[in-house]
């Protein structure tokens, strides 16, 4: 039974009926591939060993490398179908690192399952089908990366936050023009991509943003590929900066322990911009502590600093 969704309710008939026996395990990931298959084995009377050293995870050289070390501890908000979310959450966790601050789904009938799920983690579990209030909670928690449904990942791209579409519904966007199996050694290989590359491409785009007044990455520079002879045109006027996430200004901010903390003002909203995407949710999770703890009704740009020096020493 590879799908609960539209399998479990014929293999808990046959089972039964006729005592057919089925799996329990989904195989989305290195860990659960490995119990499935010994799973499938001990319920065929098989030895597992020979498809258990066919494994051919590609994750573990990049365990090994200095740049894994940038995945650890990223923040992940996860919501779809349950099988997909509860087999999201698992990989997320125990195979890259990361660190799921939310985890949900919209399948009602399978919500059993999500709460589960939510107790390993420490987080509250999100079971709705109103995309309003999985957006509300998103902006809330300050994820590094969404991994989602078509919808989320309209919603991380309103918030400036990296996103891989999981489970349906999903859009033709979603699809690679590749051989791009979820299950199996070969889909905990495609999981390993297509999570991990919307966080590294994010920081190419910090990058951009950071040089972008400089000659050479303009909108009006000629390719680089031309060399220095190429002529240069004028810069473009630099339009203002557009928000990455929307505004708090106007509303007020709600921490962990349920205690409230006033607006931020917005020349500390647009100082905060400034800092690198990939830190910013940090940042602002450590500014809005400060400010709690000292009873700062504003945050001001000089909060922002103090809060800075205060976590740096």
């Amino acid at each position: 039974m590879l799908y609960p969704e539209t399998a479990a309710t014929a293999a808990q008939w046959l089972q039964r009926s006729f005592g057919q026996p089925f799996t329990r395990t989904v195989p989305i990931g290195t860990g659960a591939t490995r119990e499935f298959i010994a799973e499938v084995a001990a319920l065929a009377g098989l030895d597992a060993q020979a498809a258990l050293n066919r494994e051919t995870s590609r994750a573990s050289w990049y365990s090994r490398s200095v740049d894994s070390t940038y995945l650890t501890g990223k923040r992940v908000f996860v919501f779809g179908d349950a099988t997909h979310a509860v087999a999201a959450a698992r990989v997320a966790s125990q195979e890259l690192g990361f660190q799921v601050v939310g985890l949900g789904t919209y399948s009602r009938e399978h919500a059993r399952e999500i709460r589960e799920a939510a107790k390993l983690y420490g987080v509250e579990p999100l079971i709705t089908d109103d995309y309003l209030e999985v957006e509300t909670k998103v902006a809330e928690l300050h994820p590094e990366l969404v991994l989602g449904t078509q919808m989320e990942r309209h919603i991380a791209k309103r918030l400036g936050v990296p996103c891989a579409v999981i489970s349906a519904p999903v859009h033709v966007q979603d699809f690679p023009a590749r051989y791009s199996p979820q299950m199996g050694f070969e889909g905990a290989n495609v999981l390993f991509d297509t999570w991990v590359h919307p966080l590294m491409m994010g920081l190419e785009e910090h990058l951009l943003t950071m040089f972008r007044q400089d000659f050479e990455f303009h909108e009006g520079a000629a390719a680089s590929h031309l060399g220095s002879a190429a002529v240069r045109p004028e810069p473009a006027p630099q339009a203002a900066a557009e928000p990455d996430a929307p505004a708090t200004a106007a509303s007020t901010l709600t921490l962990e322990a349920g205690a409230t903390v006033t607006r931020w003002a917005p020349d500390a909203e647009q100082e905060l911009r400034k800092i690198p995407f990939f830190v910013r949710g940090k940042a602002r999770r450590n500014t809005e502590r400060f400010a709690l703890d000292r009873g700062v009704p504003l945050i001001t740009v000089e909060t922002l600093y103090d809060a800075k020096a205060h976590f740096s020493r």
